[in-house]
């Protein structure tokens, strides 16, 4: 029976050989055709499963050979994308590739510095990216291979951290250095592509501006944890060094932290990285190194990748990028060919040969049992290694199987975390929009503010117009109103005539009707008496004539006093006709005037009422303007006293002269204050002299308390404590008396009493600072020279008189070797007195230069 196990070694070996042949010619085949489509002159962002097969052929062959064999082999001289591009590509080969990655490409360091200097002398654009990006991979590949203890992707964690800083603080303080260049170089090759590219979405969503910002991912993801390392050596230096020390460090972690987050808000809004990566977001303000306390408040930024969908493109060439044994399943009828054609057919005619191919055959068969054996223990070897690995990879599951516990409960919190920083987000992007509003609302105040100013002027000139009219008018009115009077003056003359005149026609109507009566009487009378007469008529004709004569000239008489009568009536209609025109001309004016002086009256009130509100509105105006003020002093001021507790100010000095000297600018800015404060409550209506001086004072009584704060840091305990809290005081009655101004009601009555007298207290202390010396004057200090010079040589001269009277004493008291001997000690006394009395004169001659040139002088005698 033909069975593979009668195949010989050498044939599965060569069979075995060729498989490999094959699938190494397969690999390289592969990895050529996606290193070509990868890294390619088109402007378009490397696809990421080229990149992907790419980094999967570095885990196959456990390196970075085949890449850098087509790599070298790139035109990469004659195109700046394609050099950009293979920067891309070896950043993320560096980042997910094999660990023995690193070390394929500490060999090539010099193609890729050769890059990088060649593009560097280009004027193009992608040129200068070129250069920055190779500078960041050979200071990343030097980096990692100086610190095997972080993988190039940076992934470790904080025990690995604190085991390569160590304990020795020199070693920490380096690798925090070189955390901060590895970062520098990161965020420049962000801040020149950021530059060149336009962040409007079209652009980001151009394949041109995606060929430049896919490479950012990787930076993103660099940054992240270069952030985090800082962020945790910082703190560690901190806790071993003195703060002064590590200033520049911190300047230095500030620049990165706000160029950092810059970077990563900028990108945040582009819509390429928003389907890409999900950035993580920095706290607003950078940790605070100075409080320990602080380490425990800061959150690891977690970059997290999105789910990439496939590409439908060309189907993916088959690839094996798993470690195959060297036993290859090999198809029963191949095997059967081989066997016949190594053998021949089963059934040959070959009878003579058949001993002794059975005695090959048992040979080879007792060989193969004891390859068998050998291969049976070394099986069982094997497996003993496979049972041990197994027990390990069981520890490691189960050890990843807590990690994994430990990461569901860590991204629980994440979660938590991510969905309080998208609250926060939305509240942050809510109260930008309101802050966007308030910006609105107050452009458009500003505009109302204007045209209400505007307005205003406006109304003033039309005020004043109307006033002029209405002083017009008042003039019309008085001018009426006296014509008015006039009228009525004349109505009641008229009246009065009228009266008169109708008493007069009634009198005489009266009169007349008497006389008429009388007439009628007489004329009844003499009526009768013509009967009677016409009755003796007969009798005389001369006494009927003198009676007809009679009678015609009462006839006549009585037709005189008719046209009287007629005429008086009608000069009585006349003047009634009169009266009742002026009457209703009269009224009709009075009716006309009455109309004016109310319209006039309405426009009056109208006015006024407008004035009201614009003298309101004027007066909310200039109290809005105080209350700027105000709160921007406070500010000041706070930001003063807050310098009396800040650690960071101790270093800061001033002088006792100097703080008189702002001390008494503060206290005579009081002044003007007052000043100020008093006219705009006699004029609420201009507050530009309280609104200068309260800035000035609060500028001032600032100054004050800083310098005076300065000064206590060179005073004397005692003096220093009571200067600090002179200041301390300063700043609280200060801010009292801000919180006065700021309602309307209290505004009246703040007083800056308490307020002079701390800037008194200062200004005191700061006098009591002063070197004494200085209070001297310059007369003062010369008669003090004077006075100690000539109380100098009278002792001397006093000294040498004694040792005069010793000498004579001793002449009488002493002769020979004694005498001489005392003569000597005394002649030397008397010298030494001359000489300290001549350096005595010349000391003097030298003081008063001094004092003649204003200098302060002490001799000690």
């Amino acid at each position: 029976m033909n069975t593979i196990k009668n195949v010989p070694a050498r044939v599965l070996s060569r069979r075995s050989v060729h498989g490999l042949e094959a699938e190494r010619e397969q690999f390289d085949k592969n990895q050529a055709i996606s290193i070509s489509k990868a890294i390619n002159a088109q402007e378009a962002p490397v696809k990421e499963k080229h990149a992907r097969r790419i980094i999967l052929g570095t885990h196959h062959e456990k390196g970075a050979f085949t890449f850098w064999s087509y790599a070298i082999s790139l035109p990469l001289a004659s195109s700046s994308i394609l050099s950009w591009k293979f920067c891309h590509v070896l950043h993320k080969v560096l980042r997910d590739g094999h660990q023995n990655v690193l070390s394929d490409c500490q060999r090539y360091r010099s193609n890729i510095r050769e890059i990088g200097d060649l593009w560097g002398h280009m004027h193009d654009r992608y040129g200068q990216l070129v250069t920055i990006y190779t500078k960041l991979l050979l200071y990343k590949i030097s980096f990692h291979t100086k610190h095997p203890q972080f993988p190039p992707n940076l992934e470790v964690t904080d025990d690995v951290l604190e085991k390569a800083a160590g304990t020795d603080v020199n070693n920490i303080f380096q690798l925090t250095v070189e955390m901060f260049d590895y970062m520098d170089t990161e965020l420049k090759v962000a801040e020149t592509v950021i530059r060149q590219l336009n962040s409007a979405i079209a652009v980001s969503q151009m394949s041109a501006g995606q060929c430049k910002l896919a490479p950012l991912i990787q930076v993103i993801q660099d940054c992240s944890h270069l952030y985090h390392y800082t962020v945790k050596l910082m703190f560690k230096l901190h806790s071993c060094l003195p703060p002064d020390t590590l200033q520049g460090h911190r300047d230095r972690f500030h620049e990165q932290f706000h160029s950092l987050k810059n970077f990563f808000k900028r990108a945040s809004d582009m819509l390429y990285f928003k389907r890409l990566i999900q950035i993580p977001r920095l706290p607003d303000n950078p940790p605070n190194f100075l409080r320990a306390s602080a380490l425990d408040e800061h959150v690891k930024p977690v970059v997290v990748m999105a789910n990439e969908t496939p590409e439908e493109e060309e189907p993916p060439q088959t690839e094996s990028l798993i470690e195959i044994n060297n036993a290859q399943p090999v198809e029963q009828p191949v095997v059967e060919d081989i066997f016949q054609q190594t053998f021949g057919p089963p059934n040959g005619l070959m009878i003579d040969d058949r001993d002794l191919q059975i005695e090959n055959l048992k040979k080879e068969v007792e060989m193969l049992r004891a390859e068998l054996e050998k291969i049976k223990l070394e099986a069982q070897k094997y497996i003993m290694q496979l049972k041990g690995q197994i027990n390990t990879l069981e520890a490691e599951v189960e050890e990843q199987r807590k990690q994994k516990q430990k990461a569901l409960v860590d991204n629980e919190q994440l979660r938590d975390e991510l969905e309080s920083l998208r609250k926060q987000k939305l509240d942050s992007e809510k109260k930008e929009g309101v802050l966007m509003e308030m910006e609105k609302k107050v452009q458009a105040t500003e505009v109302r503010y204007n045209k209400l100013k505007e307005k205003h002027n406006e109304l003033i000139n039309v005020h004043a117009g109307l006033l002029r009219k209405n002083a017009d008018t008042a003039k019309q009115l008085t001018v009426s109103q006296q014509n008015q009077e006039e009228v009525a003056r004349i109505k009641e003359q008229l009246e009065f005539q009228m009266d008169q005149v109708k008493r007069e026609s009634e009198i005489k109507l009266e009169d007349h009707t008497f006389q008429i009566e009388q007439l009628k009487s007489e004329v009844e009378s003499k009526k009768e008496e013509l009967v009677r007469l016409q009755q003796s008529l007969g009798n005389t004709e001369e006494t009927a004539s003198a009676l007809s004569s009679k009678l015609a000239a009462l006839e006549a008489e009585k037709d005189a006093l008719q046209s009287l009568l007629t005429s008086k009536e009608s000069e009585l209609l006349s003047v009634k006709n009169v009266a009742q025109e002026t009457e209703s001309l009269f009224n009709q004016e009075q009716a006309k005037r009455v109309s004016e002086i109310h319209d006039l009256n309405e426009k009056l009130d109208k006015k006024t009422a407008d004035e009201q509100k614009l003298y309101q509105k004027m007066l909310e105006d200039q109290f809005n303007i105080i209350q700027g003020t105000v709160r921007e002093a406070e500010n000041i001021i706070q930001d003063a006293v807050s310098k009396l507790d800040d650690p960071l100010h101790i270093r800061c000095t001033s002088s006792p002269d100097y703080l008189v000297h702002r001390a008494t600018g503060a206290i005579d800015s009081l002044t003007s204050l007052s000043n100020g404060h008093a006219k705009y409550i006699k004029n609420m209506t201009d507050a530009s002299d309280f609104v200068g001086s309260l800035a000035q004072f609060a500028h001032l009584a600032a100054d004050t308390i800083v310098n005076g704060s300065a000064t206590s840091h060179l005073a004397p305990p005692d003096h220093g404590d009571r200067l600090v809290d002179s200041c301390r005081d300063c700043g609280s009655q200060s801010l009292l008396y801000l919180n006065e101004l700021k309602d309307k009601q209290s505004l009246k009555g703040a007083d800056l009493t308490n307020v002079r007298r701390t800037l008194q207290n200062i200004l005191g202390l700061g006098e009591e600072l002063r070197p004494k010396s200085l209070d001297i004057k310059q007369e003062e200090l010369g008669d003090m020279v004077d006075k100690e010079m000539a109380a100098t040589s009278a002792a001397i001269e006093d000294a040498v008189r004694r040792i005069q009277e010793m000498m004579n004493q001793a002449r009488k008291d002493s002769s020979g070797v004694k005498l001489e001997v005392n003569e000597r000690i005394l002649n030397s006394c008397t010298d030494l007195m001359k000489a300290i009395k001549q350096l005595v004169i010349t000391s003097t001659d030298l003081q008063k230069e001094i004092v003649e040139s204003g200098r302060v002088c002490f001799m000690f005698t």
